[in-house]
């Protein structure tokens, strides 16, 4: 659960830029727009290895 934490926050002075472009998305809404779509995995994969 700390995988989405260290995307949103941990990473940003690293990927607070806006070039490159990606997508036609500054590169900090595309990062923070990945972190988003991630976090959800990351929950779905924590819930299945902790069953009990």
């Amino acid at each position: 659960m700390l995988v989405p934490y260290a995307l949103h926050l941990g990473a940003l002075p690293f990927v607070n830029r806006v070039r490159p472009v990606v997508l036609g998305l500054p590169f900090l809404f595309f990062w923070l727009l990945g972190a988003t779509l991630l976090t959800p995995v990351a929950v779905w994969l924590t819930r299945r290895g902790d069953r009990r």
